[in-house]
């Protein structure tokens, strides 16, 4: 069974319709809802989609975005101290977001690919990649 760790990146190209993230993701979730795939994000890139949402001023969406987010086959990952300290580690080490940080440190723990699109994961070390993007 495949397991996954999710960016904030292919979930806004998600909710947006966006492809070829879209059906990546939506394939995923199908996997993942069929007992078929594992699929985990961590709490900070969870919170991350809302708050860009809702700097984006599309309240409505951020407000179901937290509603579905509970819903999904997506195992929220809420970080413990040594996973804060190892994200801290690889923001300092990568021109990485924080947020970023975690999605990579998630991946690395777990010991599997990341889906992202975002291009500033190419430059970390020891991270596997599974692109969604174009």
């Amino acid at each position: 069974m495949k397991t996954r760790v999710l960016d904030s990146w292919p979930i806004l190209e998600w909710l947006n319709g966006r492809e070829p993230a879209f059906t990546a993701l939506d394939t995923l979730l199908s996997a993942a809802e069929g007992g078929h795939a594992h699929v985990l994000m961590s709490a900070i890139n969870a919170c991350e989609v809302y708050y860009f949402l809702k700097k984006k001023r599309r309240h409505d969406a951020a407000e179901n975005w937290r509603r579905a987010s509970g819903t999904l086959p997506v195992r929220i990952d809420v970080p413990k101290a040594e996973n804060i300290w190892a994200a801290a580690e690889l923001k300092g080490a990568f021109t990485i977001s924080y947020a970023d940080a975690f999605a990579a440190e998630l991946a690395q723990r777990i010991g599997c690919p990341l889906i992202t699109g975002d291009p500033e994961f190419q430059n970390v070390t020891n991270l596997q990649l599974e692109w969604a993007g174009d």
